[in-house]
């Protein structure tokens, strides 16, 4: 298993504003192929947004998603890593606060995000949960026809 977050996050991420609506923050989504997104305020990350949020605590309550605030429907405060965190540490997290994946922050800024997904391939590359995490979402590829092996699907 890998020691430290930087070893197994996925770099880089996607974020938007609070006041962005839930069709803008979908619309991302839809756009780079994952199913969450950060929301950050400029200077610090306020929330996460995944695609369920949206389907749960929005469309499935009868909202207008032009209207209603990503910084409205996200998980606040959410729970923060740091690259130099021992893996561990984020996997210990994960299971107090029953989730599924932790931005990673440096000095206040977000750098990329590490999810369950990431800490199974890393701790055995062949469990079925590190082959979901692999596979295209959506199912469009099964994880034996994938062209890029140890590619990485939405978070």
């Amino acid at each position: 298993m890998a020691e430290f977050v930087k070893d197994v996050m996925t770099p880089g991420v996607v974020a938007v504003r609070p006041d962005a609506s839930l069709v803008e923050a979908a619309q991302l989504m839809r756009t780079q192929d994952i199913g969450d997104v950060l929301v950050a305020d400029g200077q610090r990350v306020v929330g996460v947004l995944t695609d369920r949020d949206i389907t749960v605590r929005a469309v499935a309550e009868g909202v207008d998603p032009l209207t209603v605030s990503a910084g409205s429907v996200c998980t606040s405060d959410p729970v923060l890593v740091a690259p130099e965190d021992p893996v561990s540490a984020a996997a210990a997290l994960m299971r107090a606060h029953a989730v599924r994946r932790l931005p990673v922050v440096e000095d206040g800024l977000p750098v990329g995000m590490v999810s369950l997904g990431d800490l199974a391939e890393s701790e055995n590359p062949d469990s079925v949960l590190a082959e979901i995490s692999r596979a295209e979402p959506d199912g469009r590829t099964e994880p034996d026809d994938r062209t890029e092996p140890g590619g990485r699907g939405a978070l």
